[in-house]
């Protein structure tokens, strides 16, 4: 993974994202001093399951694998990530902050990076800010949910 050193006008990229359209500039510049740009390579894993990582990452380019391990039949792929994605919602969760699943870079990606714990800490903070970033949690959270659930079926199926 590569942090990257050039300057990067992260207010400027937040501002432009449909997740950040109901803030305010100074609600983005808030979110821009806990972020962080990020560049990683192909096959690059982001996080793997059981992880207790603090990044919540926003995928700007590129495409990331979500995939889970299951005994006896391996790693299962559940979605792949693409721009404008949130990747690693379980770091924003108030008690489980472990990775549920294994994120790895199938493209070269480009990435706007959270510090979760900062991220929360803003979000109660600024209950407008709160409002619209678990917004967008609850309907990826929900969006994942069923497309595991959807894989389930397919290998009960196949079984």
């Amino acid at each position: 993974m590569t942090q990257v050193n050039k300057p990067v006008d992260l207010t400027h990229i937040l501002q432009s994202l449909p997740w950040f359209l109901e803030l305010k500039s100074n609600q983005c510049d808030q979110l821009a001093r806990i972020s962080s740009f990020l560049f990683v390579d192909n096959n690059t894993i982001l996080f793997s399951e059981g992880d207790q990582e603090d990044l919540l990452y926003i995928l700007l380019e590129g495409r990331v694998s979500i995939e889970i391990d299951i005994p006896t039949i391996g790693t299962k792929q559940i979605c792949i990530a693409e721009p404008l994605d949130i990747i690693g919602w379980s770091s924003m969760t108030p008690v489980v902050r472990q990775r549920t699943a294994r994120a790895r870079a199938i493209e070269a990606c480009q990435l706007v990076t959270f510090r979760a714990k900062s991220l929360q800490r803003i979000c109660e903070e600024d209950p407008q800010i709160g409002y619209t970033v678990m917004k967008r949690l609850s309907n990826v959270i929900a969006s994942r949910l069923l497309t595991t659930r959807i894989q389930l079926i397919d290998l009960i199926m196949q079984s």
